[in-house]
């Protein structure tokens, strides 16, 4: 991961207003061909571009409202709480039930790790910030399991150093701190 920073800063300089969905896709087609992350098949890039898309027009936006409501905002309002925190978990089983039969969201057979996956994890990896427990979701929270192992995911996300909204950090401090409920604070 440490080996792209250079490269997500030249291609900030270069077109600086990509988000995230559109450096999956450019990364893919310039430093990926190998497909060890995307697809050769029409059909599996097409739904790798469609699960990428839904992350995001949906899960993005909504988990980041539910991340406001639940843990920034100066005052908890009971209803978009509510709502984002709700709208994230129906959101969430839509993956689970992606991920019921599959290891992955694309690809054959169970699937495999590719920007699809990438897409969605680093906002499940958030999923306790934003007030929605992954055990509600079996074939998700496995799916979140395996990619958290990656010896990748786990250099990548160390960087600068692990924060402390990660989930696995979240699971740790309700082991070790029984009063915490994950709520604001």
């Amino acid at each position: 991961m440490v080996e792209f920073l250079p490269l997500l800063i030249m291609i900030e300089m270069i077109l600086p207003f990509l988000k995230a969905a559109a450096i999956l896709s450019y990364l893919t087609r310039h430093y990926d061909p190998k497909h060890e992350f995307s697809f050769t098949d029409p059909d599996d890039i097409s739904r790798a571009e469609q699960w990428i898309a839904w992350q995001h027009g949906g899960l993005g936006p909504m988990q980041g409202q539910a991340n406001h409501f639940y843990r920034l905002a100066k005052e908890r309002i009971p209803y978009p709480t509510q709502r984002y925190i709700g709208e994230s978990e129906r959101l969430y089983g839509i993956l689970d039930a992606q991920l019921k039969d599959r290891d992955y969201l694309v690809g054959a057979g169970k699937g495999k790790y590719s920007i699809a996956d990438i897409a969605s994890f680093s906002w499940v990896n958030v999923s306790y910030f934003a007030g929605v427990d992954l055990s509600q979701f079996p074939h998700l929270e496995k799916w979140w399991e395996r990619i958290n192992s990656r010896s990748a995911v786990q250099k990548g996300t160390a960087i600068p150093n692990e924060s402390n909204l990660v989930n696995a950090a979240f699971r740790r401090r309700l082991q070790e701190e029984p009063e915490f409920k994950g709520g604001r604070g």
